[in-house]
């Protein structure tokens, strides 16, 4: 044995001969007799919260990646750090009251701070600065295999950028944005801990495949986790508090320098909000924003808005959204989506639309690229109550490239109602280029559904209320082709519509209240 290797073994042994004598227990039960277990105390790190502990961690993780891995943990304590670098086949282990705390960002001109951005050229143009770098975060890894971050603990990115608003510029050096970014890796595993204020991503993942997310609570200030070009994905049992951006959003950029999908994608048994103020979740007091405060509350669950490499394969299932936007999924860069299964949802106090399927041409990506698709989306046993936006569902593709088969069954949607007549005459524009949001069109002419440039649309047993009268009908279709409504209930007003068609073929009613049953070929503007 080598003295290099005699002194390694020396210093990770100490805290798992002393762990042991405890009898502690590593996560899941694991027996640190049994694995080669770093204790970060004993190995330089303080936890004091004041002390700049990063170093100690670094050169710990370093240590059990030469020795061929093992685990980190992290007892109870702060941790002041800036960027900590993971490796293959080792894991960190936050116990019961370890907070790994993100260090303040450096002042301009000091040599301290995170890992600085690396160079993604020639494709930073094609998606903002978050999602080109990974090295400026508290937590990174690149090129990795068997990696985990393991709980109860808390890792609190206090220091990071958020990428806009008060606080450091994400671009400056030293600067991080990101509580735990990962690229090109394989075999990750994040379980059991919570993240406060993770930056701008509190989790990104990019070209990542097998990985499991699984019994997170985020509570943060942008986007909770972001999942982009990533395969053979299970997100379970978490819990997202993001009301300035998006909690779990799929995605599929040019960021790795060629479109790749997403796919293999489980979503299961989450909760997702907006309207909590932030750490309220964490500490469980569920505080909720004044009705003045400027806050967007998205935390919903989206595909896109980077859309270049698609979607595919992908189920949600078993999800509450509170006080948050609806679903988005969106293909605006030439995405192919297809063969989604969403089932087993309740909502309550929306501020957007339940459901918002949008087909654009953005196509912010190399040139050259076609328009994608979205086709083949089931949604089904859904439950939304007291939806507070005037726009209504929305399905929309552009002229010539139609969102296709699409079935929307057991839905039932409770709004509040109080559309105008105004509201009922407007005419919506394309916007084909424009960024994908429910809101971009503004108010809807419906109440119930906007459904336009599609085909192939089912809908089976929906059905929609509204708490107070609503002038719009409760449907209105453009340019749609083959649409069969079966047992569809909606309001509508005295004396108006609850159907609006223009320019539909192929469209037919059956058992529908409180219309009777229709068959058309052909409509050029028609109501019932």
């Amino acid at each position: 044995m080598t003295e290099e290797t005699k002194s390694r073994r020396d210093f990770l042994g100490t805290g798992a001969v002393l762990l042991a004598a405890a009898g502690a227990q590593g996560p899941h039960g694991m027996d640190v007799e049994k694995a080669c277990l770093a204790d970060a105390r004993r190995s330089g790190a303080t936890g004091d919260g004041r002390t700049l502990d990063s170093p100690a961690i670094n050169k710990t993780i370093e240590a059990l990646a030469a020795g061929g891995g093992g685990t980190l943990c992290l007892p109870a304590g702060t941790y002041l750090c800036f960027s900590i670098q993971l490796r293959s086949n080792v894991a960190l282990w936050l116990m019961q009251g370890a907070t790994i705390l993100a260090a303040d960002s450096p002042e301009e001109g000091s040599r301290k701070g995170y890992d600085l951005a690396e160079s993604n050229t020639p494709w930073e143009s094609y998606q903002d600065f978050g999602h080109n770098h990974w090295h400026n975060s508290l937590i990174w890894g690149e090129g990795l295999e068997n990696v985990s971050i393991l709980g109860p603990g808390l890792i609190w990115g206090r220091g990071l950028s958020r990428g806009w608003g008060v606080g450091p510029k994400a671009e400056s050096p030293g600067v991080g944005n990101k509580a735990i970014a990962l690229k090109n890796c394989r075999n990750v595993l994040l379980r059991d801990f919570g993240i406060l204020q993770g930056g701008h991503f509190g989790i990104l993942a990019t070209g990542v495949d097998n990985l499991t997310i699984d019994n997170l609570v985020i509570d943060t200030n942008r986007d909770g986790m972001d999942i982009d070009c990533c395969r053979n994905v299970h997100v379970s049992n978490c819990t997202v508090n993001s009301p300035w951006d998006d909690g779990i959003c799929l995605k599929s950029s040019y960021a790795l320098g060629y479109a790749r999908s997403t796919e293999r994608v489980t979503i299961g048994n989450c909760v997702v909000s907006g309207d909590f103020e932030e750490g309220s979740v964490l500490d469980g007091s569920f505080r909720h924003f004044g009705t003045e405060s400027k806050v967007p509350r998205t935390g919903r669950i989206k595909f896109g808005t980077e859309s270049n490499g698609g979607f595919r394969n992908i189920t949600i299932a078993n999800c509450v959204f509170d006080g948050c936007q609806g679903f988005a999924l969106e293909s605006v860069d030439g995405a192919l989506l297809e063969d989604v299964s969403i089932t087993n949802i309740t909502m309550r106090d929306l501020f957007n639309p339940p459901f918002f399927l949008r087909l654009g041409a953005r196509m912010r990506g190399p040139e050259g690229a076609a328009v994608g698709t979205i086709r083949r989306v089931a949604i089904s046993n859904v439950v939304c109550s007291n939806a507070r936006s005037s726009i209504s569902s929305i399905v929309s593709g552009i002229p010539g490239h139609p969102i296709e088969d699409i079935r929307f069954s057991d839905i039932l949607i409770e709004h509040r109602g109080g559309g105008t007549q105004e509201d009922a005459s407007r005419r919506l524009q394309e916007a084909e280029k424009e960024y994908p949001e429910p809101n971009m069109f503004g108010h809807t002419p419906s109440h119930g559904f906007f459904l336009r440039h599609a085909r192939g649309i089912e809908m089976n047993n929906v059905k929609v209320q509204a708490l107070k009268d609503d002038i719009r009908p409760a449907f209105v279709l453009e340019g749609v082709r083959d649409a069969e409504f079966v047992e569809v209930r909606a309001p509508h007003a005295e004396g108006r519509p609850t159907y609006l068609l223009r320019d539909v073929g192929e469209f037919s009613l059956h058992r529908c209240r409180p219309v009777g049953d229709v068959e058309i070929g052909e409509a050029r503007e028609k109501t019932w």
